[in-house]
């Protein structure tokens, strides 16, 4: 320990952080796709009922950085899934055709009945649902169709990056930064 810290203050020395940064590395292959959703990392969902405005969604979305938002019956995860609205029917159904989303009620814009996934389901299904639907959110529900969580691509990306934090986030500040570049010209 440093001698300029107070014990237990919270902050690691450079040696127990160098420690601390030490784990088991991952293996990324097939197996991964096997791995239950569970390893992805999630948030809890975003939940409206259907009489909501849709500015008040649009402002959640915006504050807590989320790019959907589910519909119930009643706004809450004791219902099933009716919809979803998402970032693309901003610009498509609200933001396209001129409509004030102050004044419209989320019914009239989302997403009716979804491509949902059990919790049950694989991170390859996730992977199968947004690149053959085209979806960056898929909802995933429980047996009764009540929503538990949404997968988004954000949550694959950072579950990629896991395995490969070193040659993902150590990355020169700017493509090509890293080339040896001549003094010809200068």
């Amino acid at each position: 320990m440093s001698p300029d810290r107070e014990p237990n203050d919270g902050m690691l020395g450079d040696e127990e952080y160098f420690e601390s940064s030490k784990s088991e590395a991952k293996v990324f292959d097939a197996n991964v796709l096997h791995e239950p959703m569970s390893v992805l990392p999630t948030a809890e969902p975003l939940l409206y009922g259907p009489s909501h405005p849709v500015s008040d969604a649009m402002q959640d979305m915006q504050n807590k950085r989320r790019g959907c938002v589910l519909v119930t019956e009643d706004g809450t995860s004791a219902t099933p899934l009716l919809g979803i609205f998402t970032e693309r029917d901003v610009l498509r159904r609200i933001v396209g055709r001129g409509r004030n989303p102050a004044t419209l009620p989320l019914r009239e814009v989302i997403t009716r009945d979804p491509e949902c996934l059990p919790l049950e389901a694989t991170v390859a299904w996730v992977l199968n649902k947004m690149a053959l639907g085209g979806f960056r959110h898929v909802p995933i529900v429980d047996d009764g169709g009540r929503p538990v969580f949404v997968v988004s691509v954000r949550d694959v990306v950072q579950f990629l990056v896991d395995f490969f934090p070193r040659d993902v986030l150590n990355m020169p500040p700017e493509f090509g930064a890293d080339k040896t570049r001549t003094r010809e010209g200068a």
